[in-house]
């Protein structure tokens, strides 16, 4: 599988043969390679990077990152409609969420943020801040919004977090799921200046196929990453940890307050608390069949800019104003490929 060469791609054979990735030592099976890369870290920011309830795919993480040393701080790509809520906006398209936030949503309705800063305060006695990102913003509108926090909060790191696997597509796959917010934070990322470790994390394998998503492809572009050096591993969620039963806890708490919940966020719950097959707890799924699996309660970790030196159009997603921008230049991209990379089946 070939590509051309990026601005973004800073792994080298050598690199690799001499274990280290991107300067950093790769240590030892102790641990997952992605605490490694943050563990000099004080100021990490996690973003939901794909909208909607991807915020919660880094639960997980923000819980086994935070100390009285490391402040961990929450973002989201927000499918919210952000023009009904009253609030302070760092800059056009970025506002800050907290649990006392007027708003005009109804009863009931489409605001998992919101509902995610009332669990911190009931369950934890936290009062927290999770920055909601307009969806309809392009890559260069995005980007002033992170710099505007990685400014005020002095962040060192940002980890950009999918629920399900379809931001690994490259963009040459014949099916990419819905590629267009996903694809706009990770360019918008990569434009953030200043800051050297960017990570993506993806929690969710297999959610993502009634999306069209191949899974033979994921697994072929994470050996891709792998050659790169891209590549952080992949661990579970396991039932028993602290981490777990938060993020389990606060999606129980949120989905009881909205009408839609979240078909992702359901499905790793589920594989989390050992369930298996055609497992039902959605409403919104009862005419679909399922297969949760545990596959789905593994995170899956990456540098950035690996991806990014995968993805051939990133220069120009990176200078998108819209969401309709973004999906323009994903469509010419793809329309400039001979062939496209054709889905098969996982043969096992």
């Amino acid at each position: 599988m070939g590509h051309r060469q990026s601005k973004f791609e800073t792994f080298t054979d050598t690199s690799v043969r001499s274990g280290v990735l991107h300067g950093v030592a790769a240590k030892s099976l102790s641990r997952p390679a992605i605490f490694d890369s943050l563990e000099h870290k004080r100021r990490i920011l996690i973003s939901g990077c794909g909208g909607g309830f991807d915020i919660f795919a880094g639960i997980p993480l923000y819980f086994a990152l935070k100390s009285p040393e490391v402040e961990v701080f929450l973002g989201n790509l927000s499918f919210t409609a952000l023009r009904n809520v009253h609030g302070a906006r760092p800059t056009e398209c970025s506002m800050e969420i907290h649990r006392s936030t007027k708003h005009s949503i109804q009863s009931r309705g489409y605001f998992p943020e919101y509902h995610l800063c009332n669990w911190f305060k009931d369950e934890l006695q936290e009062d927290i801040t999770i920055y909601a990102f307009d969806r309809e913003t392009g890559a260069k509108q995005l980007t002033a919004g992170y710099e505007a926090i990685v400014k005020k909060h002095h962040i060192d790191a940002i980890v950009l977090v999918d629920g399900g696997t379809d931001s690994l597509m490259f963009g040459n796959e014949e099916q990419l799921g819905t590629p267009h917010e996903d694809s706009c934070s990770i360019a918008a990322v990569m434009g953030v200046r200043n800051i050297d470790t960017k990570l993506l994390a993806c929690l969710g394998f297999g959610v993502d196929s009634f999306h069209g998503v191949c899974h033979s492809h994921f697994l072929e572009n994470t050996s891709a990453l792998i050659a790169d050096g891209a590549f952080l591993g992949a661990f579970s969620v396991l039932r028993e940890t602290r981490e777990a039963q938060l993020y389990c806890s606060a999606y129980e708490y949120v989905k009881n307050r909205m009408i839609m919940q979240s078909i992702v966020s359901s499905s790793i719950t589920d594989a989390i608390q050992g369930h298996f097959g055609n497992y039902q707890s959605n409403p919104r799924t009862g005419n679909s069949e399922l297969y949760i699996n545990p596959l789905m309660s593994m995170y899956w970790c990456y540098r950035l800019e690996g991806l990014a030196g995968r993805m051939e159009h990133m220069d120009k997603l990176m200078d998108t104003k819209s969401i309709g921008e973004v999906g323009d230049v994903i469509q010419r991209y793809r329309a400039t490929l001979e062939e496209k990379r054709k889905p098969r089946q996982l043969p096992m």
